[in-house]
C-alpha cells in the first residue's frame, strides 16, 4: 500500500491558521494531517467548488467540462440540469450523470424542479411531482434545482409543493430562484422550505433574504454579473454566502472558473479565509457533499497555489488522483454519442412580418441590460413600412421571433432594444429555458436565414452578415456539442466575433439573447406562445392601448 507524503503550508479554513504540514495519503484518503516544522514552498487547500452552473451553457458535455475546470482549481460542481431536461426530460438528466460518471470529477446533480419551467411556453418534455420523487430517491442526485416557479410557491400551488415536500423527504435542500423578491413575499418563499438564491442583483434584496435564513450565491456568468454588488457582504456573512457562475461560456471557462471570484474578492481586500470558505467549504457542508476538506479521513480532493496573494493553480487533485499539473489536464477526453428533439420545418421571410391594419401610437419593446437577466419595458413609436412594423436600426430598436422548434407553430414576434446590430441576424437554440430558437435580427429575410440554418443544423448558434451565414451545430439537444473543449471553445469565439462584427456592443450576445425567451426573471421576455410579462406573470400585446 503506497502512501504519499505531502509537505505544504496549509490553508486551514475551518481554524483559520495557515501552517507548515505533512499530509498522507493512501488510497485515495487523507490519514494523517501534522504540523511539522519543515520549510515549504507552496500551499495546499481544498478545491474549489462551483455552488450552482448549468453545465449546458458551456457547450460541453460534464466530461469536457471536467477536464478545463480542474485547470482552475475546481474539483466539484452543484449542477442543475434543467436546460437538457427541458429539451429530453428525465432522459437528458441520466445523459449528463452517465457522462459525468465517466471522468475523475465531483458533479452532484439535481431534480429539475420546473420542467417546463412556466405553462407559458412550449419545453420539449416535462418532469412533474412524480418524476421529482423518483429522481430525489436516487443517490446521485442531491438536491431539488432552482424552484423558479415562485408564483406558485407563494400561492401554495399543489404540484409545485408537492415537489418541494418530496425533497424534504428525502433529506435534500431545495434550491431557489426569486429574482427581486422582498419583504413579505420573500419570507414566504424562504418559510417553504427553499434555502439559497443566486439571483439577487442588489446588495438590499440579499440582505432581506439572508435576514430569514436564506444562503445567498454570488454569481458571475457570462451574462449576468452580480459580484461586485453582492460580495461586500463576504465581510459579515461568510457562512451564508457561496460562489457561482450558474452560465458559463467555453471562451470565459477556458480562462478562469470560481478561481476568478477568489482572486477578484482577495483583491478587495476580504479576509483570505472568509473567501475560501464561500469557495470551499460552505457548499460541502450545505449540500451534505462528499467533497474533502484536508481532514483526516476525508477524499484527498485538494489543490495546490503559489500563494494566496497571485493564487495561481499548480495542482489539483481529486480523490488522490492527480486532475491537473504542470499546466496539462489529465483527465482525458471520452467519446460520447448525442440526444435531442427537433421536429419543424423551415420557414419563409413571410412567417416574420408583423401586419397592422391600425397603426398603433406606441409598442412595446424588450429593453436588454448588459450584464443582467432582467430587462425593462421600453415604449416608443413603431416604424411602418407598407403597413408592416419593422426594425429601426437607427433607433437600435430589432426584431426579436421565438420559434418552437417542437412542432411547426406560428411565429412569436417582438422587438428589442440595446442588441445594437446595424446588419444582419443572430440566433441561437440556447433559449432559456424551452429552448426553442431565437433570434435577433434587422431584416426578415435575415432572421429567416438564420432560423432555417439552424432547423437544418438540428440546434445551434448562427450568424447571418448579408451574403455570409454562420453556424456552430451543437447536436446535444440543441445545447451542447461532444466535441473536445478546445475546438468548441475556438469555434465559439470565432462565432462571438462574428456576431459582434455586425455591431452590437454586448460582452456576450448570445448569452444575452438567450435569455431573452427566459419568463420567470422580470421584466418583459418573449416565449413561442408571445410577448410576456414576468411582474404580472400574464401575456401582453405588442401595441399599446393608447
Amino acid at each position: 500500500m503506497e502512501t504519499t507524503f505531502l509537505y505544504h503550508y496549509l490553508i486551514d479554513i475551518h481554524s483559520k491558521r495557515t501552517y507548515p504540514a505533512e499530509i498522507q495519503i493512501e488510497q485515495g484518503k487523507i490519514i494523517s494531517v501534522m504540523e511539522t516544522e519543515l520549510p515549504c514552498e507552496h500551499f495546499i487547500l481544498p478545491g474549489l467548488i462551483d455552488s450552482h452552473i448549468h453545465i449546458e451553457s458551456s457547450m460541453l458535455i460534464p466530461s469536457e467540462f471536467a477536464r478545463i475546470a480542474v485547470k482552475h482549481g475546481t474539483v466539484a460542481t452543484i449542477s442543475d440540469p434543467h436546460e437538457i431536461a427541458n429539451v429530453c426530460g428525465v432522459e437528458g438528466v441520466e445523459y449528463m450523470i452517465d457522462n459525468a460518471k465517466k471522468v475523475p470529477f465531483k458533479f452532484h446533480f439535481g431534480a429539475p424542479s420546473c420542467v417546463p419551467a412556466t405553462a407559458f411556453e412550449t419545453a420539449g418534455d416535462s418532469i412533474d411531482s412524480s418524476k421529482i420523487d423518483a429522481l430525489l430517491q436516487r443517490d446521485d442526485i442531491y438536491f431539488l434545482s432552482e424552484m423558479m416557479n415562485y408564483p406558485g410557491v407563494l400561492f401554495r400551488d399543489e404540484e409545485v409543493m408537492k415537489k418541494i415536500a418530496f425533497a424534504k423527504a428525502h433529506n435534500k435542500p431545495v434550491d431557489g430562484h426569486a429574482p427581486g423578491l422582498r419583504g413579505e413575499k420573500a419570507r414566504k418563499y424562504i418559510e417553504a422550505g427553499i434555502s439559497t438564491d443566486h439571483e439577487c442583483f442588489t446588495k438590499e434584496e440579499a440582505l432581506d433574504k439572508l435576514q430569514y435564513g436564506m444562503k445567498i450565491l454570488i454569481r458571475e456568468g457570462s451574462a449576468a454579473k452580480n459580484f461586485d454588488a453582492l460580495i461586500d457582504l463576504l465581510h459579515d456573512f461568510e457562512n451564508e454566502m457561496m460562489f457561482c457562475c450558474d452560465d458559463k461560456h467555453p471562451d470565459e471557462l477556458m480562462l478562469y472558473h470560481i478561481n476568478d471570484h477568489v482572486k477578484r474578492a482577495l483583491a478587495r481586500g476580504i479576509d483570505l479565509y472568509k473567501v475560501l470558505r464561500a469557495a470551499c467549504l460552505n457548499p460541502v457542508y450545505h449540500y451534505k457533499l462528499n467533497v474533502g476538506l484536508l481532514y483526516k479521513g476525508d477524499p484527498a480532493d485538494f489543490i495546490v497555489i503559489d500563494n494566496p496573494d497571485d493564487f495561481n493553480i499548480l495542482k489539483t487533485v481529486i480523490n488522490g488522483e492527480v486532475v491537473f499539473e504542470d499546466g496539462e489536464s489529465k483527465i482525458a477526453s471520452i467519446e460520447e454519442g448525442v440526444i435531442n428533439k427537433f421536429d419543424c420545418q423551415e420557414k419563409s421571410p413571410q412567417d416574420f412580418e408583423i401586419k397592422v391594419e391600425n397603426i398603433p401610437s406606441q409598442i412595446r419593446v424588450i429593453e436588454a441590460l448588459e450584464g443582467q437577466l432582467i430587462t425593462k419595458t421600453f415604449l416608443t413609436a413603431p416604424t411602418i413600412v407598407d403597413n408592416k412594423i419593422i426594425s429601426d436600426v437607427e433607433k437600435d430598436v430589432l426584431k426579436l421571433v421565438v420559434v418552437n422548434r417542437y412542432s411547426d407553430a406560428p411565429v412569436a414576434k417582438a422587438f428589442i432594444k440595446n442588441f445594437g446590430l446595424e446588419r444582419g441576424a443572430i440566433a441561437s437554440t440556447v433559449a432559456h429555458d424551452s429552448h426553442n430558437i431565437i433570434c435577433a435580427g434587422v431584416d426578415d429575410v435575415s432572421i429567416c436565414k438564420a432560423v432555417n440554418a439552424l432547423i437544418s443544423s438540428q440546434g445551434g448558434i448562427a450568424v447571418v452578415d448579408e451574403t455570409e451565414l454562420h453556424v456552430m451545430a451543437l447536436p446535444v439537444g440543441g445545447l451542447m456539442s461532444n466535441n473536445k473543449a478546445e475546438v468548441v471553445a475556438k469555434t465559439y469565439s470565432t462565432i462571438d466575433r462574428q456576431a459582434k462584427m455586425l455591431g452590437t456592443p454586448l460582452a456576450a450576445p448570445f448569452m444575452t439573447l438567450s435569455f431573452m425567451a427566459l419568463l420567470v426573471i422580470p421584466q418583459l421576455k418573449l416565449s413561442d406562445k408571445g410577448l410576456f410579462d414576468g411582474e404580472q406573470f400574464v401575456f401582453v400585446d405588442l401595441e399599446v392601448e393608447s
